[in-house]
This record gives structure tokens, sequence and C-alpha cells, in this order.
């Protein structure tokens, strides 16, 4: 590389390449901003420099800004198509932005110019997964491992799919690699428990959960997860610290892992409401309850006037914020009007009498107790107005030699979300004043199982209607 003099940000000329080690210095440091300024003053003097186009390209990939991602990346291709490292980079962006077969492509590229790319494998397996082609996304992750038999990413990817595809006991393996590798890795720990669990294996998942709590006793996800399996401490709801934290952390990859599962709730959601007989003239007030990034939203824009979408997770409302509405309506515009951070129960009490219609996919499952939240939702509904939401059905556990959690109203299982009885939705919501429509469905796959659910349409009677039904009841009679 040539090693022409450069400005520097700081006052004293340095060469190209003293100016590209500070930038990628800055930037492999966390210093965002510092290698920014860097890399545009590079290009200011050097438009075409390929590895400043480059590397500022990952660093407008880290800020979230994928177009400017792909150009920079593009344009640096342009000029050096040999680089492999490049072209796996490529595809992680292309990935973000959820091109996943030109993301796969990329990959590939890469691969040819290096068979032994392991990054390249491993995340070509994450594609191959996400597109439902199992068998060959294994066999990248095990080449991954094949060429470095320390890669955790690998390790764990696989973990994943084995336990997806009912393979637990050889997911078990994997995560105890990758725990032994990266013993602070709370992820594969989290997993280890859970594949204990489907084995039947209870005691060594409640060892993992108490040794997390131990090393960590205020963390919200070992504590929740401790009582999820041991069936002690048991909250009536998920904890907001455990929700925010979850979410928080899985909100970049939250949309490609439930399409991997196969998940359904958001366009189950969209059906009950299309059965409910409500036309899509984008009259109603909508709010997405436990909106996470978005997937509710642009299937719901068509009947909403203004659509609002509220959840404790910061970093699932980021992504949602992104989210266009459906080309028909506005093309390029945003799905939601509005996005509020708040605890949904708490949300609902503040709002009353605001909305025409409340959805929520898969949210209620974080509530064992439902009398407040679907009390308070009631409260935020006018007259007349629908709720629609899923829960997953605890009525599923109703076979024989079934344990004492199928006569309970609800349980929480050891993934860490409630299930719900039929009588017991149909009863809360009674209670709160609402009439109920309940159907069962399948909300997503699960360690290679359906995951049953109740679909529920729920809907707050006019005055008139209540009128009417007291009417028609006769009145007490007393006789003297």
């Amino acid at each position: 590389m040539e090693s022409s003099e450069q400005p520097n940000p700081q006052g004293r000329d340095v060469t190209l390449d003293e100016a590209l080690e500070m930038a990628v210095h800055f930037q492999q440091r966390g210093q965002l901003a510092e290698a920014e300024e860097v890399f545009r003053t590079i290009l200011a003097a050097m438009p075409d420099e390929p590895v400043a186009l480059h590397y500022s390209g990952v660093l407008a990939h880290q800020l979230d800004r994928h177009d400017e991602a792909l150009s920079r990346i593009e344009r640096s291709l342009a000029f050096e198509p040999g680089r492999a490292d490049w072209h796996s980079n490529l595809g992680i962006v292309l990935k973000a932005t959820g091109r996943i077969d030109d993301a796969a492509a990329a990959f590939r590229r890469a691969i040819a110019l290096s068979p032994t790319h392991v990054n390249a494998h491993s995340n070509l397996g994450v594609l191959l997964k996400a597109q439902g082609r199992l068998a060959e996304s294994e066999a990248e992750y095990r080449r991954a491992i094949e060429l470095d038999p320390s890669h955790t990413d690998a390790y764990h990817n696989l973990g994943v799919l084995l336990s997806a595809t009912g393979r637990s006991r050889e997911a078990v393996l994997c995560y105890c690699k990758v725990t032994t590798l990266s013993p602070h890795y709370k992820e594969a720990r989290r997993l280890l428990a859970l594949a204990h669990c489907t084995l039947g294996e209870d005691d060594k998942a409640v060892a993992i959960y108490e040794q997390w709590l131990a090393e960590e006793p205020d963390n919200p996800v070992a504590r929740h997860m401790l009582a999820a399996c041991s069936g002690q401490g048991v909250p009536a709801r998920a904890s907001d610290a455990f929700v925010e934290k979850v979410f928080d952390d899985f909100a970049v990859s939250f949309d490609s892992k439930l399409a991997a599962l196969h998940y359904r709730a958001p366009a189950l959601v969209e059906a009950m409401l299309k059965d409910s007989g409500i036309e899509p003239r984008q009259q109603l007030d909508v709010l997405d309850a436990g909106c996470g990034t978005g997937l509710c939203g642009p299937l719901v824009a068509p009947w909403a006037r203004r659509l609002v979408g509220v959840d404790l997770s910061a970093k699932m409302l980021e992504r949602a914020q992104h989210r266009l509405a459906p080309n028909e309506l506005a093309p390029l515009t945003h799905v939601y009007d509005e996005l509020c951070h708040a605890e949904l129960t708490s949300y609902l009490q503040a709002h009353p009498n605001e909305f025409d219609l409340i959805v929520s996919a898969d949210t209620i499952v974080y509530f064992g107790d439902l009398d407040d939240v679907l009390g308070a939702a009631a409260t935020a509904l006018r007259e007349g107005g629908v709720l629609i939401f899923t829960v997953e059905d605890a009525s599923a556990l109703d076979v024989p030699g079934a344990d004492e959690k199928s006569a309970r109203p609800f349980h929480i299982d050891a993934h860490g979300r409630y299930a719900h009885r039929h009588d017991y939705v149909e009863r809360t919501l009674a209670t709160a004043g609402m009439d109920a429509a309940i159907v069962r469905a399948e909300l997503r796959m699960e360690a290679g199982v359906p995951v049953k659910g109740l679909l529920v349409r729920a809907t707050r009677p006019t005055v008139a209607q209540v009128a009417a039904v007291e009417a028609a009841v006769p009145e007490a009679v007393t006789h003297g």
C-alpha cells in the first residue's frame, strides 16, 4: 500500500498506513466516533482508498447505518475483489438487511477465495438454517469446528440447530464445549440448562442456574430461569428486569431466529382480525402491545389510522422504529406513529378508553396471573373495542399421566414462559367484562416440537349491549 502523507485530525501529518492503523485501532477499541473522524479525513483526500472504504463501511454497520455500509463495502470490493474477509463482512451486512440469499452468496465467495475461512463457514451455516436447509447448515458448522476446534460460535450455533431438531443429547455436548471454552458465555449456559430439562435432567439444570446465581446474585435471567426450572419462588409474572435483559440481548437476531422456528403468532393475530369482520379501512386507533421489533405492525397497519407500539425493551423498539409500512399504504414510511418504552400493564392503565384495537403476539406469555393485564386492556379499549392475543396452552398437558401442572390455571415452563388454561383465560376475560372467542393453534416449533397455543379475541361490549343483556335476565322474585 502506498504511504503518501495524510492530514491528521490532531494536527500532525501522518502516512496513509499510520492513519489507517489509527482508525482501525480506534474501531477495535470501540471508539467509533474517533475512528469515523479519521476515516472521514482519509476519504476526503482519497475517496477511492479501498481499506478506508471497507472499514468505514464496517463502522457504518456497527452504527446501524446499513445502506451506507453496503455502499462502501461494495465499492471497496470493486477495487480489491480478492479479499475473502471483505466478502465475509459483506455477507454480515447483507444478512442484517434481510438479504439472505445475497448474504449466502457473499459467504460462499469468501469460502471460494479462502476454503479455510472459519467465520464464513459458520455464518453460512446460520443462513442455511434460516432457509430450512438443516443438513447443509450442520455441515457448515461442523466444517468450522474442524477448522477451529475452539470456535465457540460454531459450537453454539450447532447446539441450537441440534436442539431445534430434537437432538438434545448432542446439543448438551456442544453447549458444554462452549461453556468450557468461554465460561462466561451466559446464553450457552442457559441453553445447556434448557437442553438438560428437555432430557428430564432437571437436577443438572437447577445446578447450572444455582451456580450462575451464586456468581451473579442480581442477575434477573438466572433468577427467573431457576424459578422456572425448579418450580420454587415462581413470580406472578416475569420481572421487568428479566424481560428487558432478555429482549435487549435478543433484539438484533430476533427476526431471523423466529423465522427459523416457523413463528406464526403475528400471522395468526392478523387472521383472527380478518375473521372479526372489521374492515381494513385505516379507521382504528390501534395498540401493538409488546410490539418487539414490529413484526405485527405491517400486518395490522391496514386497520390503523394511528398505530402505537409499546415494549419494555429499548433495543427492540429501536428495531421497530425502522419497520416500514406495507407498500400499498404508504411506501417507505414507518409503520408506527408512536413507540413507547413502558411496562404493559402500567401503560394500559394510564391510557383508558384510548384504543379501538389492541393486538399482542407472544407477550402475555410473560404474565402468569392475567387479572391485572387483561383488566387493564379492557379499560384501555373503547366500547366495542377488540383485543386479540396469543398465549401458550397449558391444557396441552391434559393427557393421561400428565403431572399436576395441568390442573393449575397457569404454570411456568422450563423455557421461562407461562402457559395458561383455556378456561382460566375465558374466566379472566369475563371478569374484566369482555366476551371471548378462543381457538387452539400452533405458535412455533421448539426443539423440533410444535408449541401449542391459544389464539384469543375478546370484545368490550357497548353500553347498549350490556343493557340488553341485563334486560334479558329476569329479576329475582321475592315471595312473602
